[in-house]
């Protein structure tokens, strides 16, 4: 990339990243941001050693010398249809993603994990096992802090693990990881792919470079990759919580048995694996997967499936006052992720939902409900809807409030000894906060300050 005239769009976690990768490289750099200059104080002084032209805002697009780049790097939560990307579009300029061009940059090797839910749970799984086995590993794409400055800073022998979401893969075209891992598709994200065919194409990209000399690890109890599955050359390794496969990752009286072509190998009893859920029995399953495919030894992956403790903001344990336990679940960003929540929980439930509108459904969510959930306190944009379709279902104990304070204020006045309070949103938290960790640190922090409180006054 050294000379290359290089365009990155916007100036979050990713764009710094590849600015800082790209002055690495030698590339001549230009940078766009649609928010004004002076909101950016920060991000630019973290950046002032580097040589670079910024622009800012829509007035100052057409003072960007298009005619001279050679690709542009998006940043993954910048939808196609905003003005600079439609420009570009129109002048038959090249837009990748930053996954894209962390692939073009180095020897590691990349263990790629998508899917609409379980990506980080397994993906940060997946980098225990790795680490605990003794090799080079990072943990990277969604989960970290920038692809591309760590492709930068990996070498030949280096295990990439990187979680990548639809967004990033939209924007690759080269990209070929040795191991793959799709945990799940689900209706998702429809406000930036604004069909589901788009989002499967994007998802689908993890794997479409893939040869035989590669391996994906796919869920063979998800329709839609299963049926997909005879157009992937890359070996696969099949896993299913449901039942006894061929061959593949599966539970055989009680234990994770991985099948091959010549023996049948004991992985762990399901009852020793720490983290629950039957959603967390399939990232099990797909980070042993991944293992397996690496060439990690079967002992190792046993070890850390007992040990691990989950990650922060999926169904995360974070106290219990007056006999009354509370989680965490603020990485439910869609529907069929609170699903998997709620039934990963005991009853009964006060449950915690709503925020950004990403023109989702909330009809099976509702009825995952199942007479578990016995009180629904809603906040956000999508609060009406929601309580529109839980009424439609005969829910009724609904519940309104205007920020995370009050939604927590609420529970602790609903909940009676032996309820689980959750926050689950089923939506994503833009608009009232920039990320789900964010808004999970808000409700952590409001349980502790309401729990301090309700345990001193009860």
């Amino acid at each position: 990339m050294k000379n290359k005239k290089i365009l990155v769009i916007g100036l979050g976690v990713s764009g710094i990243s590849c600015i800082k990768a790209l002055h690495k490289l030698g590339a001549v750099i230009y940078a766009y941001d649609e928010s004004p200059k002076e909101k950016l104080y920060e991000k630019l002084q973290e950046l002032s050693s580097i040589q670079a032209e910024y622009f800012f805002g829509s007035s100052d697009i057409d003072n960007i010398p298009m005619d001279e780049l050679d690709f542009a790097i998006k940043s993954p939560g910048i939808k196609y249809e905003v003005p600079i990307v439609v420009k570009l579009i129109e002048k038959s300029i090249k837009i990748i993603s930053d996954v894209e061009a962390a692939y073009m940059v180095t020897e590691a090797s990349f263990i790629s994990i998508t899917g609409t839910n379980g990506k980080t749970t397994t993906t940060t799984l997946i980098g225990e096992i790795i680490k605990e086995s003794g090799r080079n590993c990072k943990l990277t794409g969604n989960i970290g802090f920038g692809i591309f400055d760590d492709a930068m800073n990996s070498k030949k022998g280096d295990v990439l693990i990187a979680e990548v979401s639809s967004f990033q893969l939209a924007g690759t075209y080269d990209y070929k990881p040795q191991i793959s891992v799709m945990t799940n598709i689900t209706p998702d994200h429809m406000d930036y792919h604004h069909t589901m065919e788009n989002y499967v194409e994007a998802k689908f990209k993890n794997v479409i470079n893939q040869d035989e000399n590669d391996y994906a690890i796919l869920n063979y109890e998800d329709e839609i990759i299963r049926d997909y599955s005879p157009n992937i050359r890359a070996k696969k390794i099949f896993f299913s919580s449901k039942r006894i496969l061929d061959k593949g990752i599966f539970v055989l009286d009680g234990k994770m048995v991985y099948k091959n072509e010549k023996d049948t190998i004991f992985i762990i009893n399901t009852k020793d694996i720490f983290i629950p859920g039957k959603h967390n029995l399939e990232n099990a399953m797909a980070a042993a997967g991944a293992a397996i495919a690496l060439g990690t030894d079967v002992g190792t992956i046993t070890k850390v499936l007992k040990e691990f403790k989950g990650v922060e903001h999926r169904l995360e344990f974070c106290g219990e006052y007056n006999n009354v336990k509370f989680y965490n679940d603020s990485k439910g960003t869609n529907p069929d992720a609170s699903i998997k929540a709620v039934q990963g929980i005991e009853k009964p439930i006060v449950l915690i939902a709503g925020g950004y509108d990403k023109k989702s459904q909330y009809d099976e969510f509702i009825q995952s409900f199942d007479n578990k959930v016995k009180a629904l306190v809603l906040l956000g944009q999508t609060a009406d809807d929601i309580e529109k379709c839980a009424r439609s279902y005969g829910f009724t104990n609904i519940y309104k409030v205007q920020n995370m304070d009050e939604a927590v204020k609420k529970c602790f006045e609903l909940s009676e000894e032996g309820d689980n309070v959750v926050l689950s949103p089923a939506c994503a938290s833009w608009g009232m906060y920039p990320n789900y960790e964010v808004r999970g640190r808000d409700f952590k922090e409001r349980v502790k300050y309401y729990g301090g409180s309700s345990t001193q006054s009860r």
